[in-house]
Formats: C-alpha cells, structure tokens, sequence
C-alpha cells in the first residue's frame, strides 16, 4: 500500500500540470457530421472517453467538450504523459483528470485523430468566417421590412372592426323577409317576424346607428313598418320572388360596412360629406368582399348558416340581376378565394376599398389619399413579413388589381339597379336604406 501511496506522491506534479491544461482557453476546433443520424435521436450520447455527456463527434469519435479540449491540447503540445499504475486505469467523469497517461490512450482507442485537429491558422480563419457570417445575417436582419408598433396596432383595429360587423353564425339572416325560391314553392315563408319591423339584435348595429350620438350616416336607416306592410303585401305578386330576401340582405349588409368604416382608423377625421360620398360609393364593393368569406369554390355558392341561407346564382337571378353582373363577380369570388388570404389581409383591402380618394363627391381627396397610402404601406409590410412564399409572390399586386375588378362590378350593379329600381313594383320592395344608398346611381 505504501508503494502505491509513494507513486502516488511521485504523481501529483503531473495531476497538477494536467489540470493546469484542461483550464486553459479552448480554441474553437470543428465537428464533423454524425454518422449515427439515423439513429434515434432521443437516446443519450456517451463520451467514448470518460462516459459524460457527449457533444457530437470530435475528432472523428462520439466525445463530450472536456475530452474533445483534452485531446486537442495533447496533440498541440505532444505532450508525453506516464501512468503511475499499471496502465489500465478506467476513465470515468469524476476521475478523468487524475491520470492524463489513460485518458489519451482512450481517445486514440475510440478513434480521436490527430489528422483532425486544426492548425491556428485554420482556427483563426474559421473564427473570422463566423464572424463574418454573423455580421451578414445581422445586416440582412437589419435591412428585413419590420411592422412597426403603430402598424401593429393598426391591424388590431381593423381585425376587431370586422370581427364585431361580421358574425359567422349568420343569426340575424332569420329577420329578413324569408327567401322565397321559384323552384321551391314550399319554402314560401309564413314567418311574420321581418327585418323591417325588428331591426338588428347585434351589439355593433345598435352601438353604432341607434345609441350613438353622433349624427347618423343615413336618415332612412330606421326602417319603417309602413313600407314593411307594402313589401310584405306584395311578395307574391313579384315575380322576382327572391328580391325582398335579398334587398334585406344588402340593407344589412350595408350597416355592417357602416360600421367598419367607422372604426377604420382616420375614417373619422373626414368630414360627414366625405363620409358618406365614400360609402356609398363602395358599399357594394364591400359588401363582394365580404361575401367572400362564405363562398365556397365546392359548390361555387355562398353559404350563410343553414341550407335557407345557401345562395346559388339563380337565387340572385330571381332578384333581378342577370348573368353580365353575376359571371364575373363569380369569377372574382373564385380568384379572390384562390389568394388565401390572411384576415389581416382581407381587412386591409377593404379599408383601401373604401378609402379610394377618386370616389365621386369625395372634397379632400388628399386627406382620404394620405389615408389610403398608409393602409397600402401597412399591407405591403404585412406581405412581406407574415406572408410566406409562394403565396406571396406579387400578392400585392393582385390585391390591388382585385379593387379594380370591383369597380367594373360596381359599375355593372348601377346599370342593372337602376333598371330594377325605375319599376315600382320592384322598387316598393327594397328598404329605405338600400333606396338612399344606392340612389344617387339613378340619373
């Protein structure tokens, strides 16, 4: 036991010398593809060496980062170590410092190659490499379009603005005049319950025509009884069977983009004229992409809740319009759908819709374009910052080629309103609302 106490003694300049090495300052030396990619890898890897954590394989062996620095070292240095017992010492974490001699023997046994290690030159050069990578992914970083916190909170507003003018449940669609389908006779309506007389249950409309002070947008949006009893007496005797459902419809519909609007931010710093001159120049452009929302390319209809509330073109036929309006606004529902666009995109191109400066009546065009470019500045960002590829790939410019496709629909809609409205049976079966939106379309 003694002699071993003595070699032991012998020894500690080594221990002493060996631990002075392990705690220098680690060079940065490179680690080479795992070969054991294909296995699980949720199973522990094993420093070879010592039986520590492993780090990847390092000099062309699985080893932990004490190992890899150790081998590194004595190689650098050619350093000859000597083991004080019998050679065979086994190397474990905790005792992997008190015999350099085994150690190293370990790592050129599991495969450690000198051949691997890196000369200073090479270190250095690597360093530099990185560091230069570093710096070029901080400046393309750098140089990336941000959403500031002000455009952020922009699309917030709007996001909220149509989540409380649009609710997916479509409940209120069961206060309107019942549709009444040609080929569907029995679905003729009994309901007395009706738009005209029951107004809208959603928090949004009442906060926003009924209990706010301000002046309203329209005088005519509270509907009267009187002219729900003459539409009511004079369902049946229309032909265009579908209209009273549909005029209801759109009269809501056009509260509901009254609504948005006023929560576009900016939209209230316009005066009342300009107000109005905007929306009821775009509410029907709105009012298409809104509706967006409910079609589906399956059936190539829009479906509003239940099966009563599921529209085919021919059901807008019996409101009479015809196929000039209604091909091409399917046409712009299917490529507007085939987008994908993100809500925040959807609410952003119809906040530019309304905001179109060369809308007729509109006074301080420059207001309302000082609006509108910030509105674009915000969805070109959102594209390229939250959009990812290949959607993105000119999505803006298709957006906005989507706003003029509208004003070829918008004014398509004139033409044949204005054919609908001059015929008083049929126009006795619109609403106030939709009368004195719209009206200013007839000459």
């Amino acid at each position: 036991m003694s002699q071993y106490q003595d070699s032991w003694g012998l020894f500690q300049p080594d221990i002493q010398h060996g631990l002075d090495i392990e705690m220098e300052p680690v060079a940065a030396c490179p680690s080479f593809p795992d070969p054991t990619n294909d296995f699980d890898r949720n199973i522990p890897r094993i420093c070879g060496v010592c039986g520590d954590k492993a780090t990847g394989f390092h000099f062309n062996a699985m080893t932990c980062e004490g190992c890899k620095g150790f081998f590194r070292r004595s190689m650098k240095r050619k350093a000859s170590f000597t083991c004080p017992f019998n050679s065979d010492c086994k190397i474990t974490k905790d005792n992997r410092r008190h015999c350099q001699a085994c150690r190293l023997k370990r790592c050129i046994n599991i495969g450690m190659m000198k051949e691997f290690i890196l000369t200073d030159e090479e270190v250095q050069r690597k360093r530099e490499m990185i560091t230069k990578r570093k710096e070029e992914e901080a400046l393309k970083e750098s140089l990336k379009p941000k959403l500031s916190e002000e455009q952020l909170r922009v699309i917030e507003v709007l996001v909220e603005a149509h989540r409380k003018t649009y609710d997916e449940s479509y409940s209120d669609f069961t206060q309107f005049r019942p549709p009444v389908r040609i080929d569907s006779g029995k679905r003729r309506g009994s309901r007395s319950s009706s738009f005209m007389t029951q107004g809208f249950s959603s928090d949004d409309s009442s906060d926003t025509f009924n209990s706010s002070p301000e002046p309203r947008m329209f005088p005519n949006l509270q509907l009267s009884d009187d002219s729900d009893e003459s539409a009511s007496m004079s369902i049946d005797l229309s032909p265009l069977t579908m209209l009273p459902h549909l005029a209801d419809l759109v009269s809501y519909s056009i509260q509901k983009v009254i609504g948005f609007a006023k929560m576009i931010p900016g939209f209230k710093d316009l005066t009342a004229e300009d107000q109005i001159a905007l929306l009821k120049s775009s509410a029907i452009e709105v009012i298409m992409l809104r509706s967006n929302q409910s079609f589906s390319l399956e059936d190539m209809s829009w479906t509003c809740g239940s099966n009563e509330f599921k529209y085919q073109v021919n059901d807008v036929t019996q409101a009479g319009h015809n196929m000039e309006l209604l091909e091409p606004l399917v046409k712009f529902q299917v490529s507007l759908k085939k987008l994908d666009l993100h809500e925040e995109e959807h609410v952003l191109l119809m906040a530019i819709c309304i905001l179109s400066p060369d809308r007729p009546f509109v006074q301080d065009t420059a207001l309302v374009e000082s609006i509108q470019d910030r509105l674009s500045e915000i969805l070109q960002t959102y594209i390229l910052c939250r959009h990812p590829p290949p959607g993105n790939r000119l999505l803006y410019a298709k957006m906005i080629q989507k706003l003029a496709d509208l004003r070829s629909l918008n004014e398509e809609h004139s033409k044949q309103y204005r054919c609908l409205s001059f015929l008083p049976e049929h126009s006795m079966q619109l609403t106030p609302l939709v009368l004195e939106v719209f009206g200013n379309e007839i000459s």
